[in-house]
């Protein structure tokens, strides 16, 4: 067959596949379009109404969900894979309940049966010694994000900047806990919800300032964007650990706000900022708190809270008398 005729073939062959799409795509009646109604398992014509078919078959779940939420209690596919397993969740987990599916209680020779495949299991999960790194770690960054409360995205991105440092050799010389602590307290700061260097340190198996050495590392061979933290980003989790009022937090931030606008923020710690400014909203609110009460929650000293109270009050009074 010569080289003309395939191709008038192909033609012919692409034209009749275009003429049945646009058979299926319009009415026969009137050629308008055609709609799939869900709800009553037909599809109608738009223009003339025209039941083209009925009693289609739903090929979709038997259930609805309203949230993201509700979607993934409900459905029986399995879980998402996810960053924060180190073979993101694609692996077979064996529960620690020696129990059936009944919830009888095995024998005791299922039961050493079991705890043989749950070795087993294990030892064929990490298969090699990047595998167990990386499990080692990403225990250790979810650990910690529960102990400081950080949402499930942070972890995730944390997961993500751990396994980017791992991939590009940023580990010999450097403790796998130090890694894990930096690029959590990375993640946090780029997802808004930044946490205190003495905070990490408190959760951390490691010193703060290997944890600072080690994040400027990261952050610089990573080419992190990370942005300076801002001391608004601490007021709603200082004022709701102090029990305040949403009037005391709306007035913490109108300070922050006029200390920026005097350039009082420059050099200072953000979170020094945030907790002064907390603590002197609650008195201009008459919700008192004391300075020791505040201290604990920021975990920084009442000096520096004296201190940066006054700046915040004088830079307020600055601008009240221009």
């Amino acid at each position: 067959m010569s080289e003309h005729s395939i191709t008038h073939t192909d033609e012919r062959e692409n034209e009749e596949l275009e003429a049945t799409d646009d058979e299926t795509l319009r009415c026969p009646e009137c050629g308008g379009n055609l709609t799939t109604d869900t709800e009553h398992g037909e599809t109608v014509c738009a223009d003339c109404g025209l039941v083209v078919e009925e009693d289609e078959i739903d090929r979709g779940p038997e259930w609805r969900a309203f949230d993201s939420r509700e979607k993934d209690e409900k459905s029986r596919v399995g879980a998402p894979t996810t960053e924060m397993m180190h073979d993101k969740g694609l692996s077979t987990n064996i529960g620690w309940q020696d129990k059936d599916a009944y919830g009888r209680s095995l024998s005791s020779r299922q039961r050493e049966k079991m705890q043989r495949l749950r070795t087993w299991n294990e030892r064929f999960r990490t298969r090699d010694s990047k595998e167990r790194n990386l499990k080692q770690a990403l225990g250790e960054i979810d650990r910690m994000a529960s102990a400081l409360g950080l949402p499930e995205n942070v972890r995730e991105t944390a997961s993500v900047i751990y396994r980017r440092a791992l991939d590009e050799d940023l580990l010999p010389g450097r403790s796998i806990e130090g890694v894990a602590t930096a690029s959590l307290y990375a993640a946090a700061r780029q997802a808004g919800t930044p946490r205190s260097l003495d905070e990490i340190t408190n959760v951390s198996r490691v010193e703060k300032d290997e944890i600072a050495r080690t994040y400027r590392y990261v952050v610089r061979e990573l080419k992190l964007e990370i942005q300076p933290a801002d001391p608004e980003s601490y007021v709603p989790r200082f004022a709701s650990d102090l029990g305040l009022s949403d009037e005391a937090e709306m007035r913490a931030r109108q300070l922050l706000d006029t200390a920026k606008d005097q350039g009082v923020h420059s050099g200072k710690s953000p979170v020094g900022l945030a907790a002064a400014a907390v603590y002197a909203a609650s008195l201009l609110t008459n919700e008192k708190v004391t300075q020791n009460e505040v201290s604990e929650v920021a975990n920084i000293s009442e000096v520096t809270i004296r201190n940066r109270y006054h700046e915040l009050l004088d830079a307020e009074e600055d601008v009240a008398t221009l």
